[in-house]
This record gives C-alpha cells, structure tokens and sequence, in this order.
C-alpha cells in the first residue's frame, strides 16, 4: 500500500536503537527523509547512519540530549539546516528505572521525568513553526501508563503524563489540522528486554493474549498508521498495542 510519504520529512528522537531506529528506518524506507536524534555515539548510530545513507533520500543522524534545553535549542537550529519544515514528529526517547519508593531519590525522580516527559515539551516547543499544517505528531508512552507498576511510579508518572501533554496539544494544534497521538507499547523485544531471564521472558510473554512479546516493527506499522493520510481524522488517541494484555 502506497501510503504517500514519500517526500515528506521527519523528527524521531531516541532513533538509534529499539523503537525509535524501528520507526526512523520504516520512515525512511517509505520515503521519507528523516533526522533520527540520539545522545551519545555508539555502534548503533553508525550503523544506523549507514542504513539512512544508504537509502538515499536526505535521511540523516543528529546528536542531541532532548532533556537538556540548551541542547533542543541546538537541535532545533540543526533541524533547520537540514529541513525547511517537518511533516512528521515522533517523540520517542525515554529510559526506564526500577526503584520501589522508599529508595527512590529526587534525582532519578527528575531524570525519568526530564527524560520522558520534559523532551517532548521541550521539542515539540522548539519544532512548533516547523511543523506543517495537516503534519502528525507521535508520542510514545506505555501500555503501563494506565495500570500502573511496583517500583515504577516516576516511569508510570512520566508515560501518564505524555498522554495528558498529547491530549491537550491536539486541541491547541488542532486548528492547524495538526494531528496529536500516542502509542503505548506493551513489553516489546528491545535493548530494556535483553536482561531478561528466560522464565522473565517467558513471565511477559504469557501476559499478553497474543502469547509473546511484541517486536519494534510492529511498533513501527503503527507509527506509519499514525504518520500517514489513512488517520487524518484520528487525533488524540493512544493506541495500545500490546498484544492483548
């Protein structure tokens, strides 16, 4: 299917590995040229740089720590000198930790909410005139936003609050026929799952009705979904998939 992409141009923060490299590549390979943001250089944004390139398309890599202002400020002026303006923005970056409360200190507090709340704030702000009219805004929370989870209330908090964020921004860009979702994962196969023992793995897997964990491509289909003319009438929603939890 012939989602008409091609041409269009993007912003996938946290695109260097799991879901954001998933969502920049399928991007990418529909036509779109996309600036795929990371933090820190490794092996996957090499790799990830010679995918792009070698599509060919004026797809590209560039480094940015989204939860520091000064930084977006930079990144906003990068962006601009490689695009003109962005049909697509999917605000993916985000990290998780596991601190029961009694243990949880401010600090990681404001790192997991820096991380996966403040950068969407921060970026979208920075982006804003950018942004097309009709463009699509993706945000990523988590299928744990809404139930929760032990040693997990800064990550539940964070992933509530870009739900929040997403449904108050789609009316303020609504006028602009600009489109803001979400996509709440369940427990995807990515980085955060490889730690994962086999009985863990086996635990997670069971959870879902589907009977296993889901894959950052499957991510991806819905971002295209949500990136796409197909949803020009879908805006503040989370979409769930999680296969069944």
């Amino acid at each position: 299917m012939d989602l008409n992409l091609e041409g269009k141009k993007a912003l996938v923060t946290g695109g260097s590995r799991g879901i954001g490299r998933a969502i920049a590549l399928a991007l990418a390979q529909q036509g779109v040229a996309v600036a795929a943001c990371y933090r820190q250089e490794s092996e996957a944004v090499s790799s990830l740089a010679a995918e792009l390139e070698h599509l060919n398309n004026g797809s590209n890599v560039i480094q940015a720590d989204v939860s520091d202002e000064a930084d977006v400020t930079r990144l906003g002026n990068d962006i601009r000198r490689c695009f003109d303006q962005l049909h697509i923005l999917v605000n993916n970056a985000g990290v998780v930790s596991h601190v029961p409360l009694h243990a949880l200190q401010l600090a990681e507090w404001r790192r997991i909410l820096d991380t996966n709340l403040t950068s969407m704030f921060l970026v979208t702000k920075v982006v804003q005139d950018m942004l097309v009219d009709g463009a699509s805004i993706i945000n990523i929370t988590s299928a744990v936003a809404s139930v929760g989870m032990p040693g997990g209330m800064h990550y539940t908090a964070s992933k509530a609050g870009v739900v929040g964020f997403t449904r108050s921004l789609c009316k303020e860009l609504g006028p602009r026929s600009i489109r803001a979702n979400t996509i709440a994962p369940g427990i995807i196969d990515t980085d955060q799952a490889s730690g994962l023992s086999s009985t863990q793995r086996a635990r997670y897997a069971s959870l879902a009705a589907l009977g296993r964990l889901g894959q950052p491509d499957e991510i991806a289909n819905a971002a295209l979904f949500l990136a796409s003319d197909l949803s020009v009438f879908v805006s503040g929603i989370t979409l769930t998939v999680d296969g069944g939890i």
